[in-house]
This record gives C-alpha cells, structure tokens and sequence, in this order.
C-alpha cells in the first residue's frame, strides 16, 4: 500500500511467518483490525509485501473482480529470488489456480470434469476402507497422534488412489508439498514436486486407468506434459494439507470444545456442523486466494500497488465483526473461496473429511485429549492454519 507525497509514512508490516502470529492469529487480526481496517500491510516472508484482506465486503468485490485482480503472479515473481520460502506457493504455474482469462477457463474446465467424474459411493466406501485400517494401526497401543497417525496418511492414501499414483511416488509430493507449504528448504520441495508429478503424468500417460490422472490427460483441453503436471501440483496442494488440517482441526474442535463434544456423540450436532463451525472460524488455509493487481488499484481509500500480492484472509473475512450474524448462519464463508476461483473440489472434500471423522468417533467414543490444551502448538507459516500434533488417549481393547 502507497501514500501520497508529503503525508505519513508507510505503515508498518505485520509479519505473517512468525511463530507469534501462529500461535493466536485471531487476536492478530483483531489488532490489524483497530491499526488498518479491512487492509492490512503485511510481509509474507522477510522482504515479501503484500496486503491482507480481513474485511469480508472487500474480499468479495477482489474475488470477484478477475479483470483488476487476476491470478497472475509473472511480474511480480520477476523481482523475487528462486530461495525465497513463499515463492513456490505463489509463483506463475500453468494451472488453473494461477492464470486469468481465457487460459484460466481451459484448465479450469479440464479440472472440473475430472473431479465431477469421482464416482462418490465408491470413494465413500473407500474412505471407510481406509479409516478401517489406519485405526487399526494405533488402536492396540491406545494413544495415537491423530495429525501424524490419522489425518496425514489417510488424506495421503485417498488422493493417491483419487489421482492413480503408487506410494513411492505419493511419498515424494507430499514430502516436497509439506516443504513448500511450510516454507523450509521449499526450493527443494519444489524441485521434488516437478520431479515426481511429472513421473505420475508419464506413468498414466503409458497406463491410463479409471482416476483423474487420466482422466484430464484424456481431456479435449490437450494438457501437454509441463500443464499436466501443474495440475496435479494444484490438486496435490489443495488435497493433502488442507485436508489433513480440516481432518485435525475439526477434531480438535470435538475434543475441546464441549458444546460439541458432549452433542456429537448423542446425535444433537453432527460432524457436518462441527467441520462447518471450523470452516467459518479456524478454516485450515487461513490466508491465500492470492491476485496480483497489474495496475494500481485503489480500494476504500487504500491505494493498492501494482503487481503486489493481495492476499485474502479466509479466517479474519469470515469473522469479520462488520458482520451481522458474527460470522455465521446463511452467510456463504470464503473458506472455498468464491467467484472464478472457488474450489472445484468442495464436495469431495467434504465427503472425505465428514466420513473420517464420523468413523473415527464411532470407532473410538471414548477418546480424549491426552495433553493439556495449551501445549499444543502451530506450524509457522503465512497460509496455513496447521497444528504441530494433536495426541489423544482412548481404552485399548482388551488382550485376547
């Protein structure tokens, strides 16, 4: 954000990437709130500007407004050097996610057929299939890190069989996505994600099977092999992380809260309202949806640079307190986005995430936090909403 010759200077910029915002973003954003209204200056790593979106109003209009605010990060990333941690998550990739116009539409269109072809009775009883097992890998001990032991590899199992991909392969982009996200070594991440995923696209290339791999190589789009692999990095970043943290952070939300850890399990709320409630509040891609306006912009008075990253905060927008209702009922939250980049994915997303927890609370009713609220902690890191682990206790069965 500019100001005009003569007047204060530039305000401060808020860091996204410490371990200080992570531990209690809410209470951030609040303070963003009182310091800079609905846009807020912020670093997204060390030398890396770019306005936060926290007024709900002024997401939309942006989200909604490819022609000022596209997708497109190519100036921008022309300034910013291959080391810097959050360029992998915000760099030029011919997907859906980071073009505008015409391109946007093609790989758009080619996504979404493949993802509406998911036969959802059968990932339902694949997801069944593949909680079934996982439990049965930790239930004996009768403790379980549920982030490590539950949600990751399940997240990790249901995309792999989703898109055609062998574990060994699976393995090494979820390896290089974690790296990315994080923004450690993600350099190198990025450099493992090309490789393997471009191994996947020739592997389906030579053995087309019944999964969305194929099915998008098999698109009228004709997605050659550089934009196919793209894609799959877009569909690999939006289904393990995301997911595996929608997966942990609603069962926290059971086992903490007791408005819902005493309902759930008697049938008064179900788990489709829990992951709703944790969408709207604590929603595990917090901050992205990002554009890059190629012309300055000014928004409510606040002049936006161009090629300067605008970033939507999903978790500050929904609780936005401007709005009536706090941040709930009917009122859509942007927690998939909105306009012509809302998630094409959402309601496998939902089937996933709402199957495993249900399964996992029948399997395990008596399962509790086995640590103290306040000695869980959160990964670092601008976009994402993720805790480092979330241990539980439950009875183990008893010894044959």
């Amino acid at each position: 954000m500019t100001t005009a010759p003569g007047t204060a200077p530039p305000p401060t910029r808020i860091a996204l990437y410490e371990a200080e915002f992570a531990a209690d973003p809410h209470a951030a954003y609040a303070a963003m709130r009182l310091a800079y209204g609905p846009l807020v200056p912020v670093d997204l790593a060390p030398g890396v500007p770019a306005t936060l979106v926290i007024g709900y109003d002024q997401a939309r209009r942006i989200l909604n407004d490819e022609l000022r605010f596209p997708a497109d990060p190519r100036v921008w990333e022309q300034a910013v050097p291959d080391t810097c941690p959050v360029r992998p998550m915000m760099e030029y990739r011919p997907n859906a996610l980071r073009s505008a116009g015409p391109a946007h539409s093609r790989y758009r269109a080619a996504n979404a057929s493949a993802l509406d072809a998911v036969d959802q009775h059968r990932l339902h009883s694949l997801v069944q299939r593949v909680v079934a097992e996982t439990i049965a890998e930790f239930r004996p001990v009768g403790r379980a890190d549920l982030l490590a032991q539950f949600a990751w590899p399940l997240a990790f199992r249901i995309l792999s069989a989703l898109l055609g991909c062998p574990d060994e392969l699976g393995l090494r982009i979820a390896n290089g996505m974690a790296k990315i996200f994080d923004g450690v070594n993600a350099a190198a991440g990025n450099q493992m994600l090309a490789q393997a995923v471009s191994e996947l696209v020739a592997l389906r290339r030579s053995q087309p099977a019944e999964d969305i791999t194929s099915r998008l190589i098999a698109d009228p789009a004709r997605l050659d092999d550089t934009e196919m692999a793209h894609q799959l990095v877009t569909l690999y970043g939006a289904g393990i992380e995301p997911l595996t943290n929608l997966i942990t952070n609603t069962l926290l939300k059971i086992l903490t809260d007791e408005d819902f850890s005493a309902t759930v399990h008697s049938a008064g709320a179900s788990v489709r309202e829990v992951l709703d409630t944790v969408l709207y509040h604590d929603p595990p891609l917090a901050n992205y949806c990002i554009t890059y306006p190629p012309q300055p912009v000014r928004l409510d008075g606040i002049l936006l640079p161009a090629h300067q990253p605008v970033v939507i905060s999903m978790a500050a927008c929904n609780n936005d307190p401007a709005l009536e209702g706090g941040g709930s009922g009917d009122r859509a939250h942007l927690s998939w986005s909105t306009g012509p980049h809302a998630c094409p994915a959402r309601s496998l997303a939902y089937l996933i995430a709402e199957t495993a927890v249900t399964d996992l609370l029948d399997a395990l009713p008596e399962m509790d936090l086995d640590c103290l609220v306040g000695e869980l902690t959160w990964r670092p890191g601008p976009f994402h909403r993720a805790l480092t682990r979330l241990p539980v206790r439950f009875p183990a069965p008893a010894a044959a």
